[in-house]
């Protein structure tokens, strides 16, 4: 389905608009929903927490305590958390926090949580805080935190419900909760394989050594006591106080470096390896694993010991957290550079610095606005996580829309678009009899998608990422009133379903790789967002959907198929009904590679 779509969809809009219905009619079960106590649709999972800005609450600048925020935060989380579960439930980790803005005494905290998907046995919660000045009635955003918690019962094991999102907010945070939690898991190999493969910016020897601060002297070693105070309500230490105690020492170990009061911007991730109870003394130790120009790394962890046994200590958390230090324009300061310790500290150093690079990267291809970013984004190993991360949640995002109109219907396959901002987007859906795991292993081999899509003339497989990435060339026939063929380089990611009732996905997006650049005999185009989506739909019967997102503005250089918008895209996917069919029972081991 690429080709060259600016003429063509030019002259099929206007059919397309004119002939679409309304928007589809809301079930009667959700809109009663939506009217409950007269009020708006509240998500059952939903915990609102508002407190008041007191002194005893604040910092040495007058602004609300990071480690009080953190205490309050978790308490939320984890009553959304038992909201859903029925039960107990233990933070396991705490991630991607970052600080928007700081909050001052007579102010109003108030924290929002609920439960964006459950798992097995663990659940995301996503959280929303902001602050609100009572006297001017201003409310500014302070930060985003996700946060994984585990059900806990004593007798036997837990197997949560799942999540039923009506929202399409709720929609999209189910959707791209898994590929989410797929991250995770894969965040210290990430972090190995980029250290291992890329060469890190880290300039030691170039550096000013008169203006060097020795890593030691920002070395912080504090214990605490756990005393019933610091328990919550299951007898183990409040995840929330240990959080606290952390930011307390890392905040200590930069104050060291720059000789100031530093800002906590953001927290990588708190990773909670096992608890600790009442009773437990609790070791606390941070130090400045790198500093750049103006941020540094902090990193912190903690060890638990009872009295008697105080030579067998257990790893329960750690951390990793960014400071800058502001100067009276509320601007980031110059820091010293940091001269790591040989050895674990030069480790260290390495990885802070590698560290920096994915924040980097996730900050420009996760966080941007979708219409800030290239349509084509430079690959390399450094970035592949985040890259297959935002090809396969973007395409759950554009699933997840609730606005999308029926435009036309012809021989049991549906075409649907969506106008909004500087978007159109269209998908086309349908029913085959084939089962679900077959046709997701003939879609996602894009070297099969000659054999019925006209579109596609040669498919060359650059690189095989990994077994579910994997960078394709693509050559597509001169079109309209091209004098040139077009070429691709396209990212396919493909996804199995992580729980009953989730498609198997294959998104696809452009990169852009040094091995395949422009070339004179071909004119290059480019995709932002694209795929497939299939459901099992019974016993050998799949509904297929696909999806295509185009940019008004660049429509000549969108790898769509909206020649016709009917016609065209009819004849196209009953091709691709008819492999499926052809090819139901192909089990050749080549195609296997899930």
């Amino acid at each position: 389905m690429i080709q060259n779509v600016g003429c063509h969809l030019r002259r099929g809009l206007a059919s397309v608009f004119s002939s679409r219905t309304s928007r589809k009619s809301i079930p009667r079960a959700e809109e009663e929903d939506t009217m409950v106590g007269g009020e708006g649709y509240r998500n059952p999972t939903e915990v609102q927490m508002s407190q008041l800005v007191l002194p005893c609450h604040t910092n040495q600048r007058g602004e609300l305590s990071i480690g009080q925020l953190l205490k309050w935060i978790d308490t939320t989380a984890c009553l959304s958390a038992e909201k859903h579960a029925g039960c107990p439930c233990v933070t396991a980790s705490m991630d991607d926090i970052y600080f928007e803005h700081t909050i001052s005494v007579g102010q109003v905290v108030n924290i929002k949580a609920k439960v964006n998907r459950a798992f097995n046995s663990s659940m995301e919660v996503g959280i929303q805080v902001t602050s609100e000045d009572l006297c001017s009635e201003k409310q500014w955003s302070v930060c985003k935190a996700l946060a994984t918690f585990v059900a806990h019962r004593e007798l036997s094991k837990v197997k949560l419900k799942q999540v039923i999102p009506r929202t399409e907010e709720e929609k999209t945070e189910h959707g791209v909760a898994a590929e989410r939690r797929r991250m995770r898991l894969v965040y210290a190999d990430t972090i190995k394989d980029l250290l291992a493969h890329c060469a890190i910016q880290d300039d030691v020897g170039s550096r000013d050594c008169s203006h060097m601060v020795p890593a030691e002297k920002t070395r912080v070693e504090s214990v605490e006591l756990v005393l019933p105070p610091h328990a919550n309500h299951q007898g183990n230490t409040f995840g929330g106080q240990i959080m606290a105690w952390m930011e307390n020492v890392a905040t200590i170990a930069a104050s060291r470096l720059c000789r100031g009061h530093p800002t906590l911007k953001a927290i990588e991730m708190f990773h909670f390896r096992g608890p600790s109870q009442v009773g437990d003394r609790l070791v606390l130790k941070a130090i400045v694993n790198n500093a750049f120009k103006h941020s540094m790394e902090v990193g912190v962890c903690v060890e638990a010991y009872r009295q008697e046994a105080e030579s067998h200590r257990r790893h329960i958390n750690s951390a990793f957290m960014t400071f800058v230090v502001l100067g009276p324009d509320d601007q980031p300061l110059k820091l010293p550079w940091i001269k790591p310790q040989p050895g674990e500290g030069e480790r260290r150093y390495r990885e802070a610095s590698a560290r920096k690079k994915i924040r980097l990267d996730r900050k420009y291809i996760v966080s941007c606005k979708q219409a800030e970013v290239p349509l084509s984004v430079p690959w390399d190993p450094s970035n592949q996580v985040y890259l297959s991360y935002n090809n396969v949640s973007s395409l759950k995002m554009l699933v997840a829309k609730d606005n999308w109109v029926l435009s036309s219907e012809s021989g049991q396959v549906c075409l649907y678009t969506l106008e909004e901002d500087k978007f159109f987007s269209f998908h086309m859906e349908m029913v085959v009899q084939v089962d679900a795991a077959q046709a997701f292993i003939l879609l996602s081999d894009l070297r099969r998608r000659p054999e019925w899509d006209k579109h596609y003339r040669n498919v060359e497989l650059v690189q095989q990422v990994d077994e579910d990435d994997a960078i394709y060339h693509v050559i597509s026939p001169a079109l309209g009133g091209d004098t040139k063929p077009r070429d691709f380089v396209i990212l396919a990611s493909r996804r199995k379903p992580c729980d009953n009732g989730d498609p198997y996905v294959i998104a696809l997006r452009s990169v852009t790789l040094p091995t395949h650049r422009e070339t004179p005999e071909y004119q290059r185009g480019e995709t932002l967002c694209s795929g497939f989506c299939l459901w099992r739909e019974g016993d050998q019967l799949t509904k297929v959907s696909y999806y295509s997102q185009a940019i008004p503005g660049l429509l000549n250089y969108v790898t769509t198929n909206v020649a016709g918008l009917s016609s065209e895209f009819y004849t196209t996917f009953k091709a691709c009904e008819h492999f499926l069919l052809d090819n139901r029972n192909d089990l050749a081991p080549s195609l296997q590679t899930l």
